[in-house]
């Protein structure tokens, strides 16, 4: 097997021409070549799709990949296209071109993902054929695939009407972003782990002693979710329905590489006890609504509330084009990469299931027909590989220096503010803090207000959520909206990368938990189980001990 390389003794060449930033929040760690090889033709489709849907002077972003890391570059509309842009950038706040996208979303995608997500994972890969796991692989690659794209086409229409209130509330009140932002609590049911699902699993126990008592017990997280599942009435039924929604999606990430809820029992189990068994979390916060609408001169205050109302319609979209769409592609695809990796490795032509995740589509499915495929320590070297090096090790930008953005001020109206609200958005999910951190303070963005003091929980992916214990603080890199599963135990949440519209910063809001994001470096400088103060008002994490 190859000794795993350092990494200045690799090449980090742009992967094609112009400038390439690298994309921490959602790939902080390399990717399998299965990802490397699916992602980019679906990230660029997607993308494009709602630039065009919007009359964006880009034409979306393409994905490349160097040594498994992940950059992205924005691509220029083209100009023969541009006059047609600015005629439907328009036709956008007018017409609020997001409702469409919304019932579009409501009523035809979303529902017909979530068919097509129960359709293949109701197949047990594990009865199938060689040649019939290999299709099946290849039905569950094809359906990731979609699933990307389909993620992508609604983020516009999460991010503008979001960006857009920003923008004008801002200039009405003075008030920061942060502060701003909050008034979206309550408007993501996704965010803080809502669904019919988890609506029905709480009714049930709330009536049913015997499922509370099994859920509560100290047996093995295994024993105990196959206990609550075999469980008699709505209890046992309602168990069933709501881990046949979340089991098979991903805990974190959106590669195969990571682990999805039904394979760490434990950490699930965990959060369902704290749901149904403890507090429920409060939603909107009417009150902050008037005061800040209070300080809008009043001829601006129609316009807010109905600027708010629209941010708060399409609030949704932004984690849940991902909960119901690739997230739940990815973790299928996994499961029946590990199905075909068990039976691989039985055969010894690897070392253990796991190493199949770092196999092509067409390598894996030449491994399960016995035709070729990479050797055992190839596929070892891969994983080592990815387990070694982290995006903080890697140049965080690839080609030119960044060209300047377009001058706002000389576009037309319409496609100015479009413009302005898309930039203000997307600044605010990529963008950590800048302020230089200090010894034992670190100084990242207001996430979510409050302030909490409790012990430090590093987690550097998502095989670590079993550590979680009830009040711990979550230390990472970053988040995915997925996440969210598990956010009823934490009594706080900071990161290395993200900035307020970063899922971290999401999730931690509509839970009502003190967040601070974009850190850049709370993962280094803060040790596990150490005390910290976690200040989601000012943005500050102290190290206390």
């Amino acid at each position: 097997m190859s000794t795993i390389p350092k990494l200045n003794e690799l090449r980090f060449d742009p992967p094609g021409p112009g400038h390439w930033e690298q994309d921490p929040v959602h790939l902080p760690r390399p990717m399998t070549r299965y990802w490397q090889e699916t992602n980019p033709p679906s990230f660029k489709k997607g993308t494009n799709a709602f630039a065009r849907f919007y009359g964006l002077l880009i034409d979306g972003l393409q994905s490349g990949y160097v040594n498994g890391f992940g950059y992205n570059q924005v691509l220029p509309a083209p100009e023969a296209e541009v006059p047609e842009r600015i005629k439907r950038a328009e036709q956008v706040f007018p017409h609020k071109l997001w409702r469409e996208q919304l019932r579009d979303w409501d009523e035809k995608s979303k529902p017909s993902a979530i068919a097509k997500h129960r359709e293949l994972q109701a197949v047990n890969p594990e009865s199938l054929s060689d040649a019939d796991l290999a299709a099946y692989l290849t039905r569950c690659r094809d359906h990731h695939s979609a699933m990307i794209a389909q993620h992508m086409r609604f983020t516009a229409g999460a991010l503008i009407p979001t960006g857009d209130f920003l923008a004008h509330a801002a200039e009405w009140t003075g008030l920061p972003h942060s502060e701003l932002l909050g008034l979206m609590r309550g408007s993501a049911e996704v965010s803080a782990g809502g669904s019919d699902e988890m609506q029905r699993l709480k009714q049930a126990f709330a009536r049913d002693t015997a499922a509370r008592q099994i859920l509560a017990s100290a047996a093995d997280p295994v024993e105990v979710l196959s206990k609550l599942r075999a469980l008699g009435g709505e209890a046992g039924a309602a168990v069933s329905d709501y881990l046949n929604l979340v089991g098979n999606r991903l805990l974190d990430g959106f590669d195969i590489s990571e682990p999805t809820a039904l394979e760490m029992p434990d950490a699930l189990l965990k959060a369902m006890r704290v749901t149904l068994l403890g507090e429920q979390q409060a939603a909107s916060d009417d009150a902050h609504i008037a005061e800040v609408r209070a300080k809008v001169p009043a001829a601006h205050q129609a316009a807010f509330d109905e600027l708010l109302a629209e941010a708060r319609l399409t609030y949704r979209l932004r984690d849940e084009r991902g909960v119901y769409s690739d997230i739940w592609a990815s973790g299928i695809m996994r499961r029946a990469a590990l199905a075909a990796g068990r039976r691989v490795a039985r055969r010894g032509r690897i070392t253990i299931p796991q190493h199949m995740l770092d196999a092509s589509l067409d390598e894996m499915c030449a491994l399960v027909a016995g035709t070729g495929g990479p050797s055992a320590d190839e596929l070892t070297y891969r994983a080592q590989y990815r387990a070694t090096y982290t995006a903080k090790d890697v140049p965080p930008f690839l080609g030119p220096p960044k060209p300047p953005p377009p001058d706002l001020s000389k576009l037309p109206p319409g496609v100015a503010r479009v413009m302005r609200a898309i930039f203000i958005s997307l600044g605010h999910l990529f963008g950590s803090s800048e302020a230089q951190n200090e010894e034992k303070v670190l100084y990242g963005l207001a996430a979510s207000k409050g302030v909490y003091e409790g012990p430090a929980r590093r987690i550097s992916g998502p095989s670590e959520f079993g550590r979680i214990a009830k009040g711990d603080i979550l230390v990472t890199a970053s988040t995915t909206e997925a996440f969210n599963i598990l956010l009823p135990l934490l009594g706080g949440i900071v990161t290395d990368n993200g900035g307020l519209l970063s899922h971290a910063a999401i999730v931690s809001r509509e839970y009502g938990i003190p967040g601070v994001v974009g850190t850049r470096e709370a993962t280094e400088r803060i040790s596990d189980g150490a005390r910290i103060r976690v200040d989601g008002d000012a943005g500050e994490v102290t190290v206390l001990g």
